[in-house]
């Protein structure tokens, strides 16, 4: 039941975002006075709607997202591709390319925004206290280890060994591993008592050892502390996401053979299918800080990735805008006309086999995601 609930609440983030994109160009254009007469949450028939100002905003049937209409863009669908060029001329270039820009970059405000979120206040592995504090015990590996012969007990807390005080996980390895073949005694705290415990340390591959896994402390790094986390965290982010489409041709054949039933590696592109399913996985395992972690990463994704100078991404279209400005300069360097903007009727079948490309790609991860999935390890 938790991993449907996760399900639903990881695709209610990705909804959430794709209609901040839209809201991100809705309300830049505002502030340069564009106007905007519409803005739809979903798509299809319209179920509800009002009308403030010169703006109707509504929800339609079908929860795939949401799209702005804005006088003079590309998205404006109500005056033909030639015309909506030219009347989108009128505004000046940086703010053209802003208005594009603000979708992209409401994704990575929002992937940044979880981030902080996950680091100031979701209780982390704390790496540097599991040095510094004693070792609380997490797991004794059998009855026939030197910890089960001490008496050490999962929640036991060791605090030094043949009298001599312990402190953090690998000073006490570091004893252990050097005590191999000898008798040494374990004072530990268990259940709220001082208890101390012998046995002999076996030697595996030339070291002692006891037999115990620490329990990783856990802490927040607080609302200040989040953001410095938080923004290198978002740059580690942004390596892998243009590391992933650089190496994205090279995995393609993987996901075909997954449909195959061969082996799917883990690292696999995976759809909103795929990400909304694994998102119900770990709210199921309660890895609520890997779901945030999951959510944040797809969102600097997709903002990146409609970046892409291809139409119809919001990169294509300031792409065209800054070809236009380019071919401007080198028509007035040459003294002749003003070009004027491009015509984008003759740029449909660009278009075309961009959308199919984008739409095979789609169909294939969704596919090899209902087939073959990545799970949770």
């Amino acid at each position: 039941m938790l991993e449907v609930a996760g399900v639903i609440l990881f695709a209610l983030g990705i909804f959430v975002s794709l209609c901040l994109h839209e809201a991100g160009h809705m309300l830049t254009a505002r502030a340069f006075g564009m106007k905007v007469t519409r803005f739809f949450i979903g798509y299809g028939p319209t179920l509800w709607s009002f009308r403030r100002g010169e703006t109707e905003y509504g929800v339609k049937a079908i929860p795939a997202g949401a799209f702005v209409r804005i006088v003079g863009m590309i998205r404006d669908t109500d005056v033909a591709p030639a015309d909506e060029a030219r009347a989108m001329w009128r505004y000046p270039l940086w703010k053209r390319t802003t208005v594009m820009l603000a979708g992209c970059g409401t994704h990575v405000v929002f992937g940044v925004f979880l981030l902080w979120i996950l680091f100031a206040f979701v209780p982390l592995p704390d790496a540097g206290r599991l040095q510094t504090e004693p070792v609380r015990v997490a797991s004794v590996s059998g009855t026939a280890s030197a910890a089960a012969a001490v008496g050490l007990a999962p929640g036991d807390v060791i605090t030094a060994i043949d009298g001599s005080p312990v402190r953090g996980w690998d000073a006490m390895v570091a004893i252990v591993r050097a005590s191999g073949g000898e008798r040494v005694e374990v004072t530990f705290v268990h259940d709220g008592q001082m208890r101390t415990g012998a046995a002999t340390l076996p030697v595996v591959d030339g070291a002692g050892m006891l037999g115990v896994t620490p329990v990783m402390p856990e802490s927040t790094a607080g609302p200040i502390g989040g953001i410095g986390k938080a923004a290198d965290q978002t740059v580690v982010m942004f390596e892998g996401v243009f590391d992933a489409l650089r190496r994205f041709p090279e995995k393609v054949p993987a996901l075909i053979s997954a449909l195959s039933g061969e082996e799917r590696p883990a690292d696999s592109p995976i759809s909103v299918v795929g990400a909304s399913r694994i998102g119900g996985e770990l709210a199921d395992q309660g890895e609520w800080a890997a779901f945030l972690l999951l959510l944040a990463a797809l969102n600097l994704f997709y903002g990146v990735f409609n970046l892409l100078p291809v139409l119809p991404l919001d990169g294509g279209h300031i792409a065209v805008w800054w070809f236009e400005r380019a071919r401007f300069w080198v028509y007035a360097k040459l003294r002749r006309r003003d070009p004027g903007p491009v015509d984008y009727y003759r740029l449909m079948p660009v278009v075309y086999v961009a959308i199919l490309l984008f739409a095979g790609i789609t169909l294939l991860t969704v596919a090899a995601d209902l087939v073959n999935p990545v799970t949770v390890q």
